[in-house]
């Protein structure tokens, strides 16, 4: 029987080759029923070892007792046949007892060697009477058992090296066992999820080819990308100004060359709605407020405590004007700065105590004037020491000081953020970056993904045009970005898929 204990569960494997489940009772059951075989087997070879002694030795000691005659009958043989068989015709002894008696040594003859086979007789005899016993009773079996395991524990036992929380019996959830792990959250734009470890990822030097991080239907591009955990809870607003929530776990972790699954087994979404932005929350004491942004510039402040409960079918989290979409939604305390950047190169910056807090079914207020652009996003500032990273459409990117970025009143048309030429393309995404120590993924329409360490992407004024990070294919273009935590293996990778 082939078995492994773990956290007091066994699988047994039986003579069917069918697989059980055990409690901890039934294991010790198996274990002392083991236990029993061996002891008997054991006990059995014992006493077939001694009693094949016992019988050499009272050939011995028949020699012993008539000496004389069997040292005539052996100096009068021939050879080792004829006196082995005159001593068994002679003395009525098996070919096993004859076969010692030849070999056995002169100095066997004293006195003192007679002493010695009858006392080796003696035990051997007290001895084999006892191994009967325990071969027909179970109870000293048993007893042999307890007495072996109490000198393994004597022998090996130390003090516990974990304490056992029994009152964790009365809170702990399945939850509690699920592993906390950093992942990269993909969603494409025809609504393909799913979740992939950022270890698939390792650094690369900038302006690299990147790794195939998503296989994509055609037609089909990656739309955004999230950095989250697998405790975090995630916040999916939609096209019709809906909110949905997931835990970070739930949602299918997959390989990088998958497109995943459809978010619409995931989410109860209506026909032709869409997921357009994803917010993670990790329960921080900065979680207090949503600001929303919208693809006209609108923004609009709400109590984060309004998103507490969210059913399964969504919850309503603002009223979009027509033709207008949700953009981005950030996280704030009520004291950060809320940067929005339109697609003709321009980024204003203002103070979030601009915007008035609303319920969850106001539109909102102007929060950039965008000209004959659009709202490509939003991010919110913390202190006057971040830096402002901002990513073209072909691969280019730069990081700026935000002190470059004047504070202003909502409704402006913002300071120039980017020199926007045909080698650079315009601006599809921007980070806040508030410390260094973070890697940039960048993710293309193809599903290319590149990781590289924040630090290899140049510090310049607003007015350039930045430099290369990823170098892209023909018909490629940059869809979203992320920051991570910094890789751990800061090994190249030169992959082209």
């Amino acid at each position: 029987t082939n078995f492994q204990v773990n956290y007091g569960i066994i699988l047994l494997m039986l003579d069917n080759g069918v697989p059980r489940t055990l409690g901890l009772k039934d294991i010790i059951s198996k274990y002392i029923d083991h236990q029993k075989e061996v002891i008997i087997r054991r006990t059995k070879f014992d006493l077939d070892a001694d009693e094949a002694r016992v019988h050499i030795l009272e050939g011995l000691k028949i020699a012993l007792d008539n000496i004389d005659e069997v040292v005539s009958i052996i100096r009068s043989a021939s050879d080792d046949d004829e006196a082995r068989s005159k001593l068994m015709d002679r003395f009525g002894l098996t070919e096993i007892q004859s076969n010692s008696i030849l070999e056995m040594r002169l100095k066997r003859l004293t006195g003192l060697e007679r002493d010695k086979i009858e006392s080796e007789l003696k035990d051997l005899l007290l001895e084999i009477e006892h191994l009967k016993a325990i071969l027909a009773s179970e109870q000293m079996v048993l007893d042999i058992i307890k007495k072996e395991m109490l000198e393994i524990k004597s022998k090996y036992a130390d003090e516990r090296r974990t304490d056992i929380d029994m009152t964790a019996i009365d809170y702990i959830e399945d939850e509690s066992l699920i592993p906390v792990e950093n992942s990269i959250l993909t969603l494409t734009h025809n609504g393909y999820i799913k979740r992939m470890s950022v270890d698939n990822y390792k650094s690369q030097n900038r302006g690299g080819v990147g790794i195939k991080g998503m296989s994509t239907n055609e037609e089909d591009f990656v739309e955004s990308m999230s950095y989250i955990s697998t405790h975090d809870n995630i916040l999916f607003f939609t096209s019709f100004g809906k909110v949905f929530r997931l835990k970070g776990y739930s949602i299918p972790e997959f390989s990088r060359q998958s497109k995943g699954l459809p978010i619409i087994n995931l989410l109860n979404l209506e026909k032709d709605e869409k997921v357009l932005s994803i917010l993670k929350l990790t329960g921080n004491e900065n979680e207090k407020y949503l600001v929303f942004a919208t693809k006209f510039g609108i923004v609009k402040k709400t109590p984060i405590e309004e998103f507490d409960s969210i059913r399964s079918n969504g919850k309503k989290a603002l009223t979009l004007k027509e033709n207008d979409s949700l953009v981005s939604v950030r996280i704030t305390n009520g004291s950060f700065d809320i940067l929005l950047a339109s697609s003709n190169g321009r980024i204003v910056r203002f103070n979030e105590t601009n915007v008035r807090l609303m319920g969850r079914s106001a539109s909102g207020v102007k929060g950039i004037n965008l000209g004959d652009g659009k709202l490509i996003g939003m991010e919110v500032v913390e202190n006057n020491n971040s830096d402002v990273l901002v990513i073209t459409e072909r691969g280019y990117g730069k990081r700026t000081p935000i002190s470059e970025y004047r504070l202003t009143n909502r409704g402006g048309k913002g300071v120039k953020a980017l020199n926007m030429t045909d080698k650079n393309g315009s601006i599809v995404s921007f980070e806040v970056i508030n410390n260094e120590s973070k890697d940039l993924m960048i993710v293309t329409d193809e599903g290319i993904i590149i990781r590289m360490d924040i630090n290899q992407v140049s510090k310049l004024s607003r007015v350039t045009q930045g430099v290369r990070l990823i170098n892209l294919r023909d018909g490629q273009f940059v869809s979203s970005v992320a920051l991570v935590d910094k890789a751990t293996n800061d090994d190249n990778i030169e992959v082209s898929e």
